[in-house]
């Protein structure tokens, strides 16, 4: 990782958060902020965007500025202590990329994860061989060592789903995602046997779309939708692609992809008989 380079964090994008929050409140423009903070334009909408990492005296002039004092202040204050710990994902940041490593820190912040997968099996569900098997089919997959980090991180990424304070998952995979035989017969047949153990814990609901229901509002691809709590941080939609990552914020579009969402459960099997259609194709393939 570069010297100097602002990484991400949960308290970072909570702290972000809460400072943007309390500039609107204060009715005080990034511009006005800027010019009264001394700064150059650009500076507080990375800030605000937790592009830039911001120092603890200047979190202490921007509450100040916004009139924000007492316990409200010092909360927002160890905020900003804690901002500047690295989250567990840091010792592996070589085999993330950074587009992704932001997607990382709102997954760990949210309270709900509810996605459609049209291809694959999505990262937080996958077992290791079954993610090493994707891995390779990169043109460029890269080392061993650097394969065998990216799989570390997804691994983690999966524990925190029978973790205290775990999110809420509900995902509908396409019918095409458990079908298609990646890594062989037995990385598969294990695929699926996980899915079934997964979809056994209580804050995780899985459903699959099957194939007969013909064409379906997410035909365009698959997505994730973040539900976050409180009101200072809002609900977030993201698509990934093979270099980059795309998040979708204007509360109008993120409305729109959750009635997607609700139109695709609604259609697809319910949470038994999807268990049972696992079980059935690990059968098939043992």
């Amino acid at each position: 990782m570069p010297k100097g380079r602002h990484v991400p964090t949960v308290a970072s994008a909570r702290l972000t958060s809460e400072l943007r929050n309390r500039r609107e409140r204060a009715g005080m423009s990034q511009e006005a902020v800027a010019e009264e903070m001394g700064w150059d334009g650009s500076k507080l909408y990375r800030i605000e965007n937790d592009k830039s990492r911001i120092l603890q005296r200047d979190v202490n002039r921007l509450l100040k500025l916004y009139g924000v004092e007492g316990e409200e202040a010092e909360a927002i204050l160890e905020l900003a202590r804690l901002a500047r710990e690295p989250d567990w994902w840091h010792q592996y940041s070589g085999a993330i990329p950074e587009w992704f490593q932001v997607y990382v820190v709102l997954e760990a912040a949210a309270s709900h994860v509810l996605g459609y997968e049209s291809e694959l099996v999505p990262g937080i569900l996958q077992t290791e061989a079954y993610a090493r098997a994707i891995m390779r089919t990169a043109p460029a997959p890269g080392a061993d060592e650097e394969i065998e980090d990216k799989v570390k991180v997804r691994a983690t990424r999966q524990t925190r789903l029978s973790e205290p304070g775990a999110p809420q998952v509900w995902l509908v995979l396409n019918e095409a995602t458990i079908r298609r035989v990646v890594g062989g017969r037995a990385v598969m047949g294990e695929q699926l046997e996980h899915l079934v153990k997964l979809a056994r814990l209580r804050n995780v609901t899985l459903q699959v779309l099957p194939f007969e229901v013909g064409e379906h509002s997410a035909m365009h691809g698959s997505f994730s939708l973040l539900k976050f709590p409180g009101p200072n941080n809002p609900d977030k939609v993201y698509l990934e692609q093979h270099t980059g990552g795309l998040y979708i914020q204007k509360p109008a579009d993120v409305e729109w992809y959750s009635l997607i969402f609700d139109h695709l459960r609604a259609r697809a099997l319910g949470p038994d008989q999807t268990v049972e259609m696992f079980r059935a194709l690990a059968a098939d393939l043992r």
